[in-house]
């Protein structure tokens, strides 16, 4: 058995790409896009014709719109592959404007029940800000699941779970990135791995919290630099993953034994917390790492969604 398929034992694996023809040979259960995987997978030529047949049906429409129907659109040939479900992201400009969010969330679950996507098919990804946050536990109310990306400390997961989401994507690579950057010439990679990767530490932590107190919300780590951050995550209830990692699992045929145990989590002794949005925003400011790597995330997101603007007014 490879670690692909071990892994598949303990946890639901996710396949990280707008590129779908990728997705097949792996068999994952859910996929999950953001504006940048989009934009990657448009500039090949064979996705390119979902761009310009979209323009093409929907031309004279506004410049949003025209977006989320193309998401939507990658979105569906998503689901025709996999069993299971597809993240699609609300625009990460409305990352501080909840009601937005929230009306931008509903048009896009509007398009995919227009297309005959079950809701429950459908996670709408929303940046774990403040308003990010209380959007999603709106959608959750009204019935729309959601996963809130971009997330990269405790207080951000906390939140979430208060909010009572259906899924986080806590980023591991992104953790890793910034602790090994930070230590500069003292990182030292032997003492900063498996277990004790910095990102993989962050999604034990929030998984056993959640695990511990019964909070539904299913964790999902993200982001991953290399196999041995996802092989130390196994028994996480699902990983999203890039379709050249999953390539490295199904070629290893190393015994891949279970990392995070959701019955073992329930005999920790762990606090207790919750926020309120004071609470909330002063622990992630005390977060520097967290500061830096949410506000960085979202601009990155922002500039990709302006490429993929301008991609679809040259259309």
């Amino acid at each position: 058995m490879n670690q692909l398929d071990a892994l598949k034992q303990f946890t639901t694996v996710v396949a990280d790409t707008g590129d779908f023809k990728q997705i097949e040979a792996f068999q994952p259960t859910d996929a999950t896009t953001n504006p940048s995987l989009i934009l990657k997978a448009v500039q090949k030529p064979e996705y390119r014709t979902l761009l310009d047949d979209t323009v093409a049906q929907y031309r004279g429409r506004a410049l949003d719109e025209l977006t989320d129907r193309l998401l939507v659109r990658f979105g569906c040939e998503i689901l025709s592959i996999v069993p299971g479900r597809v993240s699609t992201e609300v625009d990460a400009r409305l990352s501080f404007d909840a009601s937005a969010s929230v009306t931008r969330a509903e048009r896009l679950i509007e398009l995919y029940q227009a297309q005959g996507i079950h809701i429950d098919r459908v996670l709408i990804k929303v940046a774990a800000t403040w308003e990010g946050i209380q959007a999603a536990a709106e959608l959750e109310r009204k019935g729309i699941h959601t996963n809130l990306t971009l997330l990269f400390s405790f207080c951000q997961a906390v939140a979430c779970g208060q909010a009572k989401v259906q899924l986080i994507s806590p980023f591991v690579g992104r953790i890793y990135d910034w602790y090994k950057k930070s230590a500069g010439q003292a990182w030292v990679e032997a003492d900063n791995s498996g277990a004790n990767d910095p990102g993989v530490r962050s999604v034990t932590q929030i998984f056993n919290y959640y695990k511990k107190f019964g909070i539904a919300t299913e964790v999902m780590g993200a982001s991953f630099r290399n196999t041995g951050q996802i092989t130390a995550l196994a028994g996480c209830d699902l990983l999203t993953i890039s379709p050249e990692l999953l390539a490295q699992l199904a070629a290893n045929k190393a015994p891949l034994p279970l990392a995070l145990d959701a019955v073992a989590a329930k005999l920790l002794h762990l606090q207790h917390l919750s926020y309120d949005e004071a609470g909330f925003r002063f622990a992630l400011n005390q977060d520097a790492m967290a500061t830096e790597k949410l506000a960085e995330g979202i601009r990155a997101f922002c500039v990709d969604a302006g490429k993929l603007d301008q991609l679809l007014l040259a259309a």
